[in-house]
C-alpha cells in the first residue's frame, strides 16, 4: 500500500469564526468545486461542482415540465437595438453588459492582431434573454391558440461584475431561465406564483435550505417587471441570499416587442408574460447554509455522491477480499437507486476518511477484515461526525433511512439558524444596534416609501429582501420614519 504523509495532504480549511470569506474560498477548494479562470470575474466549474449543478438541473428541469413548459435554445447575441425598446430594462442592465462590436481579428503593421470588421450594430452578449425571446415571440404568436406559450432554456449569460465570488457573483454563470405568454392577467400571475412554490418546494426539499417567500419591493424588482417575487435564504454569516425569483411582466415587454394575439372575440391584444429563474449561486447558498470547518456538507438528495465506500486492508490477501464485499453492497445500495462509488485507490485509510470528508459525501461505508469476521461494516454520517457498526444484514435499509435523517438534520439545523437570528425590531435604535452588532434577518414595519427604504439602505446597508407572503396584516409605526404601516418586511445584508 503507498504511504503518503497524511499533513503534507491536509490544507487547513479556515474557521468560519476567523474569516468566514476566506472559509468559503477554502471550502470550494478542498472540495475541488470550482478554480480561477484566467478571465476575470469567471470561474471554471470542475467536475465536482458541475456534477451538483446536474443534479439541480435534473430535477428543475422536470419539475418545469410537469407543468408544462418545455425546453428551447436562444443566441447568446442579442442586437444593442433590441434593449433599447424597453427602457426600465435596459437601465437596469446597462451597466452591466458586455458589448461585441468587430466580428474579427487582423494583423496590423506590427504584427500585432487588432480588432476588424466591425459590425452594424453592436451585439450584447446575453445579460438575460427577455429581448431575444420576446422578438422570436412576436413571430411564433398570432392566436389565442398559441396561448400559453411556456419556454425554458438552460443557458450562460455575462454580466460584468466589478467584485465577484466563486458561483455567487461571477461575469458568466450559468442558469436557467423560463418565459411564459398567456391570454390574461390571471394566468400570468397564477404561473408566476407557480414559479415561485416551486422554487420553494425545491430549495427546501432538495437542498434542505429554508427560505422565506415573498414579493420584492418596487425598488428592489427585476427591471422592467410589474412585480417580483423572491425566495430569500439567510448563511451561516447571517446574511441573506436570494435564491431564486420569479417575474410577473405584465404587457410591459409584449408592447415594445408587439407580442399580440387574436383572442376568441377576434379582437387583438397583447399577452401577458413571466419570467423565472435559478442560477449556479444556489451552489454557494449550499456551500454557505451547511457546511463546516471540515468541509463542504451537502445534502443527500443533491449530492453527485451520496455513499462512499471505503475499503481498509493491510495485505494482498486482505484485499482482494475486502474488495469483494464491498462490490457486493455497492451492488445492493445501486439497485435501490443509491448513488456510491468504490475508493479502490492504495491510499492510507485516514487520507481517505478526510478527503471525503473535505468534498461533503454524506455517508461513508468502512469496509475491513475484522468488519467482513463480524458480518458488519462501520458507517460514518458526514452531517454530525458519528459513526457506528451496523449489520451487512440491514445495510440497504440502513442507509436509506441515515440519508432520510441526515437530509432532515441539515433542514432542521439550518431552520432552526434562521429562527434563532431573526429579530423583531421595533424602534430604529435597536435595528441599527442588530444590523451592526448581531446580524440576521430584521422583522419589521415599513411605511411602504421608496425614499424611506433607501435611507435604510444608505445608513445600514439592510436591504428589503422581501414582503412575506404570510405577512400578517397589522398596524404600526415604521420603524425608520414613524409613519403608519400595514405589516412588517424582511430586512437582512445580502450577498
Amino acid at each position: 500500500m503507498l504511504r503518503l504523509n497524511f499533513k503534507q495532504m491536509a490544507k487547513k480549511i479556515t474557521k468560519r469564526s476567523e474569516n468566514y470569506s476566506q472559509w468559503y474560498l477554502d471550502v470550494i477548494e478542498a472540495a475541488d468545486l470550482a478554480d480561477n479562470s484566467p478571465v476575470r470575474g469567471c470561474m471554471v466549474i470542475k467536475p465536482n461542482g458541475y456534477a451538483i449543478w446536474e443534479n439541480i438541473q435534473s430535477v428543475l428541469d422536470k419539475k418545469f415540465k410537469d407543468t408544462g413548459v418545455k425546453n428551447a435554445y436562444f443566441p447568446l447575441f442579442i442586437p444593442q437595438s433590441f434593449l433599447t425598446k424597453e427602457a426600465e430594462h435596459i437601465e437596469g442592465f446597462a451597466k452591466e453588459c458586455a458589448v461585441v462590436t468587430h466580428h474579427r481579428l487582423e494583423m496590423d503593421e506590427k504584427g500585432k492582431l487588432v480588432p476588424a470588421g466591425k459590425l452594424e450594430e453592436p451585439l450584447i452578449v446575453r445579460p438575460t434573454s427577455e429581448t431575444i425571446m420576446y422578438h422570436m415571440f412576436s413571430k411564433w404568436i398570432n392566436s389565442y391558440r398559441d396561448l400559453p406559450l411556456l419556454l425554458n432554456q438552460w443557458a450562460n449569460v455575462v454580466r460584468w461584475e466589478m467584485r465577484t465570488r466563486p458561483f455567487l457573483r461571477t461575469t458568466e454563470f450559468l442558469w436557467q431561465e423560463g418565459h411564459t405568454a398567456h391570454a390574461t392577467k390571471e394566468e400570468a400571475d397564477a404561473r408566476t406564483m407557480q414559479m415561485i412554490d416551486t422554487y420553494k418546494e425545491f430549495a427546501e426539499g432538495y437542498l434542505a435550505i429554508p427560505v422565506i417567500a415573498g414579493k420584492k419591493s418596487e425598488s428592489e424588482k427585476f427591471a422592467g417587471a410589474e412585480y417580483t417575487t423572491t425566495i430569500e435564504s439567510m448563511m451561516q454569516d447571517k446574511k441573506a441570499l436570494q435564491a431564486g425569483t420569479s417575474h410577473m411582466l405584465g404587457q410591459n415587454f409584449s408592447k415594445p416587442f408587439e407580442v399580440k394575439f387574436l383572442n376568441q372575440e377576434s379582437k387583438e391584444d397583447y399577452v401577458w408574460q413571466t419570467s423565472w429563474g435559478v442560477s449556479t449561486r444556489i451552489i454557494g447558498a449550499i456551500i454557505m447554509v451547511h457546511s463546516d470547518d471540515n468541509g463542504l456538507v451537502l445534502p443527500p438528495k443533491i449530492a453527485p455522491i451520496q455513499v462512499i465506500i471505503v475499503p481498509v486492508w493491510a495485505s494482498d490477501e486482505e484485499m482482494v477480499k475486502v474488495f469483494e464485499k464491498a462490490q457486493e453492497i455497492a451492488d445492493k445500495l445501486k439497485e435501490q437507486g443509491i448513488r456510491m462509488e468504490i475508493d479502490k485507490r492504495e491510499l492510507r485509510p485516514g487520507p481517505k476518511f478526510f478527503e471525503w470528508e473535505k468534498k461533503g459525501v454524506p455517508v461513508r461505508i468502512e469496509v475491513g477484515p475484522k468488519d467482513i469476521e463480524k458480518n458488519s461494516v462501520v458507517i460514518a454520517r458526514r452531517d454530525m461526525g458519528t459513526k457506528e457498526s451496523v449489520s451487512e444484514n440491514d445495510i440497504v435499509m440502513d442507509v436509506l433511512k441515515l440519508l432520510e435523517d441526515i437530509q432532515d438534520n441539515l433542514f432542521k439545523r439550518a431552520l432552526e439558524f434562521r429562527e434563532n437570528n431573526t429579530h423583531t425590531i421595533d424602534s430604529w435604535d435597536e435595528f441599527k444596534n442588530v444590523i451592526e452588532n448581531e446580524g440576521g434577518f430584521i422583522s419589521a414595519h415599513w411605511c411602504g416609501s421608496a425614499e424611506c427604504e433607501a435611507k435604510i439602505k444608505e445608513e445600514t446597508k439592510a436591504t428589503i429582501r422581501c414582503i412575506p407572503f404570510d405577512q400578517k396584516k397589522e398596524n404600526g409605526e415604521c420603524v425608520h420614519c414613524n409613519k403608519p404601516s400595514e405589516g412588517r418586511v424582511i430586512f437582512a445584508i445580502a450577498y
